[in-house]
């Protein structure tokens, strides 16, 4: 997330009660995971295999368990447990905020939008024009919604990210500051759980369709004009390109990219990356034509050996 303003260092530093290594007064505009971070950003490192890759991503400064050096144009800050600090930050920068009301005062809804009974709309909710929330809906706080969107009874959009590390006393929770994007001509159908982002955006693009109960994880990023059915579960940090189509109970890994205009039949396990423009079927997943021959010849090989 980027911060409300620019921070320094050192004010971070003393925030989360760290060490730090660089100038006191260098920029600190945000903090953000791996994959969403940009210049200006603080990105956390707690494993030595990952050392290189924070240090060598766009991240400006890199909250680390380890002195390294520093490499140039860059900052540390040194913490005993990177992932607590982190935290730490989400605490400070953006804090849990109750509402005492169904649709919070700060929230804005467009011109000629309804919102049906029992709905909960939190704080700094927006809403565009022409949108139709029906019953039982939740929006968590800072959620975006387009024009001309429908979101069915009894979905919810900006739980926390499924996100947590495994200690010795039991698993400790990553806060998600992150929130969930929704643009313009989106229908979300009944029952549907959208997580946000952890420090950036879970985002549906504009005309994309979603079946009722369909699970979207944090920080997944589902292009324009997409069709999504029933009963499909998407990891988080996946990226479904503009036009792709999947069947009924699909599942994804997490960190995959499904390419423009691919079409993912039902029950596939999608456990890699798959290119645009092709039909897949299966688990682990594999092109259609090829899977269905290799079934074919399973079957055929099955029936030579009763003969």
């Amino acid at each position: 997330m980027k911060l409300p303003k620019k921070h320094t260092l050192e004010e971070i530093g003393k925030i989360i009660g760290a060490e730090f290594v660089g100038p006191a007064d260098f920029p600190v505009e945000g903090f953000n995971e791996i994959h969403v971070v940009e210049k200006g950003d603080i990105v956390f490192v707690d494993h030595p295999k990952y050392y290189d890759k924070a240090l060598e991503s766009k991240a400006t400064v890199v909250l680390i368990n380890k002195r390294v050096k520093c490499p140039q144009g860059k900052a540390l800050l040194i913490s005993k447990d990177p992932f607590s600090d982190f935290n730490k930050l989400t605490r400070y920068f953006r804090p849990f905020q109750s509402s005492n009301s169904a649709i919070a005062e700060t929230a804005v809804i467009g011109q000629d939008s309804i919102i049906q009974p029992n709905c909960f709309i939190g704080n700094n909710v927006e809403i565009g024009k022409n949108c139709v929330i029906h019953s039982n809906v939740t929006i968590y706080d800072n959620c975006k919604i387009g024009d001309n969107v429908i979101i069915h009874a009894g979905s919810i959009l900006g739980a926390d990210a499924f996100y947590y590390k495994k200690r010795n006393a039991g698993f400790d929770k990553l806060l998600s500051s992150g929130t969930v994007v929704v643009e313009d001509n989106v229908d979300i159908g009944a029952l549907c759980t959208i997580d946000k982002g952890v420090s950036g955006n879970t985002t549906i693009g504009k005309g994309t369709k979603i079946d009722n109960q369909v699970h979207v994880g944090h920080d997944t990023v589902i292009g324009e004009m997409c069709l999504i059915a029933s009963q499909t579960g998407i990891a988080g940090c996946v990226i479904i390109e503009d036009g792709v189509t999947l069947w009924g109970q699909v599942g994804t890994n997490s960190g995959i990219t499904i390419g423009k205009g691919a079409t993912v039949l039902g029950q596939t396990g999608v456990t890699k990356s798959v290119k645009g423009g092709k039909t897949y079927f299966g688990t682990p997943v594999e092109e259609s034509r090829k899977k269905l021959q290799e079934m074919a010849t399973i079957k055929q090989l099955v029936r030579m050996q009763k003969k």
